[in-house]
């Protein structure tokens, strides 16, 4: 198994094989959230514009999650949380998704062979399934604070994977706990509390939470569908 490991939106374009999106911080922790608390679909797009379109098209009962530069626009439903995930009214909606980084990474990833959604809550499901597929080919595209810089998180979460898949088991118990002091400081910032409560740090970084993949398929109607796959425990 060749395993690449990219970052940003050009990762995502560059990437073949079997491909990981990962977001940490906070996108597909705030998806897996949005699963385990009722959601009947999730969507996503790239821009706030095409989730406000999507929203009208389908007129069901969707409501739209996310942010851009961190803050959820005017408009939306809910913040990009997966503390606002475990508060809301969720059950049985169809939620649209729109991030700077992690759904863009999705919508870019258009050389994949398959593209799977990763945070560290469900890194060592993603690595199972990736396992079982047994791919010649692998890409981790760590997406990065706002789709622009390293973000420890991500290149983190990626290297975890990597290891799984090439059958190791590492112990990052104290990665994850030195993320509080970098990355992952801005929740515990006071100006930051209305968007991005301490809380989201601890849900983001409860590994291994849950054991199903988010599995994205992109439509010809300019959406990705994310599928929940469960895996066996």
């Amino acid at each position: 198994m060749d395993i690449t490991v990219k970052e940003f939106v050009k990762g995502a374009q560059e990437a073949k094989g079997v491909t990981v999106i990962i977001d940490v911080f906070r996108a597909f922790s705030t998806a897996c959230y949005a699963f385990d608390n009722g959601i009947n679909r999730l969507l996503d797009v790239s821009a706030p514009e095409e989730a406000f379109a999507l929203r009208d098209k389908l007129k069901a009962a969707a409501i739209i999650a996310g942010e851009q530069d961190e803050k959820k626009p005017v408009g939306f439903d809910y913040g990009n949380s997966p503390t606002e995930m475990m508060t809301g009214n969720l059950a049985g909606k169809t939620l649209i998704h729109c991030t700077t980084a992690g759904t863009r990474g999705i919508m870019n990833a258009t050389g994949a062979t398959e593209i799977l959604g990763a945070g560290l809550v469900n890194a060592g499901a993603v690595a199972s399934y990736i396992s079982l597929l047994k791919p010649e080919k692998v890409t981790l595209v760590a997406m990065g604070y706002r789709a622009t810089e390293t973000a420890e998180e991500d290149m983190l979460c990626a290297s975890y994977i990597k290891e799984l898949l090439e059958g190791r088991e590492p112990d990052i118990t104290g990665q994850i706990e030195n993320l509080r002091t970098g990355a992952g400081k801005r929740f515990f910032d006071p100006a930051n509390l209305a968007f991005s409560p301490p809380t989201d740090f601890f849900l983001c970084t409860d590994l291994n939470r849950f054991n199903f993949v988010l599995r994205a398929v992109i439509t010809s109607a300019g959406y990705a569908e994310i599928l929940r796959l469960d895996m066996d425990h």
